[in-house]
């Protein structure tokens, strides 16, 4: 183990406590100054490697507790046994590797070990082990926001189903108190019309009581005989008519119930649930390959391949953008739909629902993509003065970075989330790394003087867009050109441009009013989107690789949000 490396070793032997300045590999101790001196200059110690503590500190723990000696004799190591893996002191040899043949001396062993393909293997693994924790932490944060969205859909959902059932009980509810309208106003008009002529009937028996109560006072018996046989008659009628109604059944009381639908009388026994949430888990398209070529453990997906003749397209959305001379579009991990307007110099923000959620205005605006951790980065067209690329926070809607690129910029894409790489009228095909902002090309002359270019990547190629000559250009990042595309029978004035996961190239086509897919080796085309679909002079497009989504913009008013299966 090394001894304290905060005082000087030197001077502790002597009893005297004294901060060490320099810290020595070979002696494993601290110096002062004047011991530090007295080293470097002593004949044994001159060629001895020596930091200074500032920088020894900055060594992992586990490395300066590290010990660089033999701990079972307190001897330096001098050999290395590779048979057994392991540095060993002379003494080492002498126990327990006096039969093993290959040894080494351990200066030939470490010499120039910073420097060898064995600890640059270990930093390429360290960065593609870190690259693919990263990605792992993207699939699972992406998943997690998947799930919030997928839970917001489904309630969404189940409010609607419970709204439309709602509404149907209630056309049903609405229908069945008609009836019962309808019938109770019958049954009392039946009753109605026989309590009029009961009525009446009653007057007329009261009308020949209270003369039957006259005659039998006033009348003479001639006259009392004669009355009594002709209201013998009339009550025969009368009684006739008592005994009809009863006969009739018009007495029968009228009684008003409701049966229930047995469907409706089972629901509270039947149905327990208003749903069942389901979860899958499916296999994660993630794989992790480690090979012996030391490009070891590097994920890749395992998609299926699409051929653009099986392509298909389903519209799941027009949106109304209101806007003018939309430029950029791009779709964010939450659904939510962005445009850029050039001539308006804003940024508009549409929720997956088609509402307007925001505005920023905050300067030029061209086109626009999604860095991640809620930031987008717009650039800034060819306007005079216009060298600037924003970076923007959503949440705050504040500019948090204003980078002078010291050129114009239109079509931009990023790399790997480092590197952005942009198109410029004059200067060709830009880079720029986000982490110093260290600026390069690609190749030279590549975009000639296209006044609006696009650009996409896939895999170790760039393809990029051309508005002037009609062509959709594939090359590598050192400019050598791969593919060519001009069809200026089928796509003109070829602007907003993106790729699937399978390297097919999607873009717009402003002067033909379309969308083209291109193969990934840029040797078949299709037409998959026309003026048929409502496509006018569309300017941007973006295809969202998560969802499989494609997302196009007209120039002006509206935009088309497709699902490409």
């Amino acid at each position: 183990m090394a001894s304290n490396w905060r005082v000087c070793g030197v001077c502790e032997l002597r009893n005297i406590s004294k901060q060490s300045v320099i810290w020595c590999s070979d002696c494993e101790e601290g110096l002062c100054d004047d011991c530090n001196d007295h080293h470097s200059l002593s004949k044994g110690s001159r060629n001895h490697e020596t930091v200074t503590i500032a920088e020894y500190q900055k060594l992992p723990s586990n490395i300066i507790q590290m010990a660089q000696s033999c701990r079972k004799h307190d001897q330096k190591y001098q050999i290395f046994c590779k048979k057994h893996d392991c540095p060993c002191c002379k003494r080492c040899v002498v126990e327990n590797h006096n039969k093993c043949e290959d040894l080494k001396d351990i200066d030939d062993v470490i010499s120039g070990i910073k420097s060898s393909n064995a600890f640059q293997d270990i930093e390429k693994t360290l960065n593609e082990v870190k690259d693919h924790i990263q990605r792992i932490r993207k699939d699972r944060e992406e998943n997690l926001a998947s799930l919030k969205e997928q839970k917001k859909n489904i309630e969404m959902e189940i409010q609607k189903a419970k709204t439309s059932i709602n509404n149907h009980l209630d056309k049903l509810l609405q229908a069945v108190l008609r009836n019962l309208d309808a019938t109770e106003e019958t049954e009392n008009k039946k009753i109605l019309q026989l309590l009029s002529e009961v009525e009446r009937k009653e007057k007329e028996i009261e009308k020949f009581q209270a003369g039957l109560a006259n005659i039998k006072q006033y009348a003479s018996e001639l006259q009392t005989f004669l009355a009594a046989k002709e209201m013998e008659r009339d009550l025969a009628k009368k009684e006739n008519f008592v005994q009809s109604i009863i006969k009739s059944g018009t007495l029968n009381h009228s009684q008003i119930s409701w049966k229930i639908e047995t469907i409706l009388q089972n629901i509270a026994i039947d149905i327990e649930s208003f749903g069942e949430i389901i979860v899958v888990n499916e296999p994660n398209k993630l794989m992790i390959n480690r090979q012996k070529d030391q490009q070891a453990q590097q994920m890749i997906a395992a998609p299926v391949p699409k051929s653009i003749d099986n392509l298909t397209l389903a519209l799941r959305k027009i949106v109304n953008t209101n806007a003018d001379d939309v430029r950029g579009c791009t779709i964010l991990p939450n659904g939510r739909m962005m445009f850029t307007c050039y001539i308006q110099h804003k940024v508009i923000a549409i929720n997956r629902d088609g509402t307007k959620d925001f505005e920023i205005k905050k300067g030029l605006s061209f086109d626009i993509l999604y860095k991640g951790n809620n930031m987008i980065v717009v650039t800034s067209g060819c306007y005079p003065k216009s060298q600037y690329i924003n970076f923007i926070d959503i949440e705050t809607r504040q500019v948090t970075n204003k980078l002078n690129v010291g050129s114009s910029n239109t079509g931009m894409v990023l790399k790997n989330e480092g590197t952005l790489i942009y198109c410029t009228r004059t200067s060709g095909l830009r880079t720029v790394d986000l982490s110093n902002e260290s600026k390069g090309s690609i190749g030279s002359g590549l975009l000639g003087q296209s006044l609006f270019s696009y650009v996409t990547v896939f895999n170790n190629n760039i393809i990029y867009t051309n508005d002037n000559l009609d062509t959709v250009t594939c090359c590598d990042f050192q400019g050598k050109i791969q593919w060519e595309f001009r069809e200026r029978g089928v796509l003109r004035n070829p602007d907003g441009i993106s790729v699937d996961k399978d390297g097919n190239v999607y873009v717009v086509g402003t002067g033909s009013n379309n969308v083209v897919v291109v193969s990934n080796d840029g040797k078949r085309h299709r037409e998959i989107l026309s003026s048929t679909e409502g496509l006018e002079k569309p300017q941007a497009l973006h295809y969202y690789q998560s969802t499989n989504s494609l997302l196009v913009a007209n120039q002006q008013a509206r935009a088309f949000l497709f699902d490409v299966k």
